[in-house]
């Protein structure tokens, strides 16, 4: 646990990971319960034909926003909070800092009530024990956030393949209870959704996640490596929670996996796949969260803070606020895109594809082209009739561009190179 990730400046090289390390830590991160809500909505209002198209462009388009991102932070070493500096400047990275840091506090009080809640629910227990199982999990989530990246890799070896095999077990039962692929083209839809706002909610259930991904795939020895381990957990990973939850909703009317195994039959599966499945979001959640403390705090006491974001987190979920969070917290799901779509504007218009050593570089306290891309980009997010997410990154990356070319920019990004 000497080893503190690096959360204040790039990863060096001697530190990068390989194609096995990368992926697995990724994909730990995108199988989500709530990902398999959501992909519930979508079983519910399509045939089996529409609903694979919706999974196959919507988790594209999020798998290449992802990975667009995580190429740049392999290439300079740095994740998403630490490259908010250069775009953002040394106080207005804050902004990103704080709204990075809430959601992931807010997930992690979600995860840590749901797991005790359907840990009593499931195997009987007095629901005297939620509040002592909230406080246990709670803390003890955070373990491997707190070890790092070493610890999110040794929980993901042995998580990931297991997860994949009981998913593997349940969607070829649920195949045979519904009478083969036939019986499953016979499926009507029962609710109505259009095909945009499908989309949408493919997008929307990760793509905060994808902005945040950056913590690791800044860790691949290649850029190659971080698209490819970035694709297969946002393109490969996330499109399979999503056509589980639907095709469990599809089913069962049971969108989360744990639920469709238990009604399957499977309970010792069921519960170990409820324990996975929720801490290696979980801790990948709470590292998210220190990362994001460290640099609004400037310190690089990463532990530290990843204990106190553990407990925050906690206090939430005994306290019952993690209901009263999660509308705000899909709410800032609109605000979180076009961070990223700025992050991508600034590297490739403003640095050439390259950014200085943070070291070496002297940055100002607000970078207002910056911040003016992403209030732009917001406020397109948050009024757009159709896909929010996409219109926010590509609405705030297209304003960075233009403002950073006008004449009044120049003084600004001479002092922000220093």
């Amino acid at each position: 646990m000497e080893n503190s990730d690096y959360p204040l400046s790039e990863v060096p090289n001697s530190e990068r990971k390989g194609l096995l390390s990368t992926s697995v830590v990724l994909l730990g991160f995108t199988f989500f319960t709530a990902t398999m809500w959501a992909g519930g909505s979508l079983g519910s209002a399509f045939d089996f034909g529409e609903l694979m198209l919706v999974i196959l462009i919507g988790n594209l388009l999020l798998g290449a926003y992802a990975a667009a991102l995580a190429y740049i932070a392999c290439k300079s070493g740095l994740n998403s909070v630490l490259m908010g500096r250069f775009c953002f400047g040394e106080i207005g990275s804050k902004l990103s800092d704080f709204v990075l840091g809430f959601t992931q506090i807010g997930w992690y009080a979600w995860g840590t009530a749901t797991i005790a809640v359907v840990l009593v629910k499931t195997t009987g227990m007095p629901e005297s024990l939620e509040i002592p199982l909230m406080i246990l999990f709670g803390m003890a989530f955070c373990i491997t956030a707190m070890i790092g990246f070493k610890g999110l890799d040794l929980l993901s070896r042995f998580a990931v393949p297991a997860m994949m095999l009981f998913i593997l077990i349940s969607l070829y039962t649920g195949m045979v209870d519904v009478g083969g692929v036939s019986g499953l083209l016979g499926q009507s839809p029962s609710e109505s959704m259009s095909f945009a706002a499908a989309i949408t909610v493919v997008i929307g259930t990760f793509i905060s996640g994808g902005t945040q991904a950056t913590n690791w795939s800044r860790f691949a020895k290649t850029p190659k490596i971080a698209v490819i381990a970035t694709l297969a957990a946002f393109f490969v990973g996330n499109g399979l929670m999503v056509l589980t939850g639907a095709l469990g909703a599809m089913i069962y009317q049971q969108a989360d996996i744990v639920d469709v195994m238990l009604a399957q039959g499977f309970v010792v599966l069921a519960v170990l796949m409820l324990f996975l499945n929720i801490w290696t979001t979980q801790d990948n959640t709470i590292y998210n969260f220190a990362v994001a403390g460290c640099n609004l705090l400037r310190t690089d006491k990463r532990k530290v803070v990843t204990v106190t974001g553990a407990a925050i987190g906690t206090v939430l979920a005994v306290g019952g606020m993690y209901n009263l969070l999660i509308p705000f917290l899909v709410l800032l799901g609109t605000f979180i895109p076009p961070i990223g779509g700025v992050i991508m504007a600034d590297f490739w218009v403003n640095h050439k594809g390259k950014y200085p050593k943070l070291a070496d570089v002297s940055l100002p306290a607000f970078n207002w082209i910056g911040l003016g891309g992403y209030v732009v980009g917001s406020a397109a997010a948050y009024f757009s009739p159709v896909l929010p997410p996409l219109v926010g990154v590509i609405v705030a990356a297209l304003c960075y561009s233009i403002l950073v070319k006008m004449p009044f920019a120049s003084p600004a990004m001479d002092a922000a190179e220093g």
